[in-house]
């Protein structure tokens, strides 16, 4: 079961505000690579789903009754997997409003 590490979450979103910071041609001139969103967002999506499965997994074990399983510990896990599902639920919310609103511009 694959947990998430706190610090390394906050060193993405770190990185990520950092390169929301720069100007486009900084970012077209600094790094030849790129960042695809689409990757970026599906990695995203992939995560909060294994901590989803995790912690699924974690209540099932203690449901049937693995002494191994602890009940802080599947709370946690379960309390993790919510806030990361309603995270991407408003990184969700946020892109729509986005969407509709270059939709709705004027050439």
């Amino acid at each position: 079961m694959s947990t998430v590490d706190i610090n390394q979450l906050l060193n993405q979103m770190r990185h990520m505000a950092a390169q929301a910071d720069k100007k486009p041609s900084d970012i077209l001139q600094g790094d030849s690579q790129g960042i695809a969103f689409g990757n970026v967002l599906k990695d995203s999506i992939n995560a909060v789903n294994d901590v989803q499965k995790g912690a699924s997994g974690m209540a099932t074990k203690f449901e049937l009754g693995d002494p191994s399983v602890d009940l802080t510990d599947v709370m946690v896990e379960l309390q993790k997997a919510s806030v990361s599902f309603e995270a991407m639920k408003q990184v969700r919310n946020k892109l729509l409003n986005a969407y509709k609103d270059v939709m709705s511009m004027q050439v």
